[in-house]
């Protein structure tokens, strides 16, 4: 699998609910950053991950500019994605910028992760 089949495939396992933590190394250099939230290292990227797939539903993940590099065992990718949510406190709805770094030993695992939402100037 290359690594943006990789990405996309996360993405559905986000839409499908699956767990996530697969998806990341392990290890203490690992970092997600979302939101609202900053997770460092593997255990807490995996808790985090678990949290928010028991605690949220109905995703919808709608790539609209995925790129990816592919350098070896290297990939970096960047991409524009409309996401929505619902969680135990509503409804949520963003317009966000994704992008992050991969490694591949075996399998492609994502090593650092950082989810944005832009704000108006």
């Amino acid at each position: 699998m290359d690594a943006a089949t990789f990405v996309r495939t996360y993405y559905d396992a986000l839409r499908a609910g699956d767990p996530l933590a697969p998806f990341f190394a392990d290890g203490p250099q690992v970092v997600k950053v979302g939101i609202s939230e900053r997770l460092v290292g593997g255990d807490a990227v995996a808790a985090g991950l678990r949290e928010q797939t028991a605690t949220t539903a109905d995703w919808t993940v709608d790539s609209r500019d995925l790129r990816v590099v592919e350098d070896g065992d290297w990939a970096c990718f960047a991409d524009e994605v409309g996401m929505a949510w619902t969680g135990e406190d509503g409804h949520h709805e963003f317009d966000s910028r994704w992008s992050g770094t991969l490694h591949r030993e075996e399998d492609w695992t994502f090593v650092g992760m950082h989810v944005s939402a832009p704000t108006p100037l």
